[in-house]
């Protein structure tokens, strides 16, 4: 699955990667290269990054699955505990 930015988050990676080329590596940037450059990063280095997103999101959910047993669990055939609990009083 290619990872694809939207326009305006895109214009504003352009935008990003050419201010730091200017202020890190005192190189001014164009926006072509600039372009070419994120596409570089989301095609070779995004994969990683989204995958990694992908591993947390699960074992997230799998964590809140998990509570959900001990959250919600009734005890069956409870009638008579409870019942037997009223008659000691």
């Amino acid at each position: 699955m290619a990872i694809t930015l939207a326009e305006a988050d895109r214009n504003d990676a352009v935008a990003s990667i050419q201010r730091y080329a200017e202020e890190n590596l005192d190189q001014p940037m164009g926006g072509l290269a600039a372009g070419a450059l994120l596409d570089y990063i989301l095609e070779e280095i995004g994969p990683s990054i989204y995958n990694q997103a992908v591993a947390d999101v699960q074992e997230r959910l799998h964590a809140r699955l998990a509570e959900i047993d001990s959250d919600l669990h009734e005890e069956p055939f409870g009638y008579w505990r409870k019942r037997a609990g009223r008659r000691k009083r």
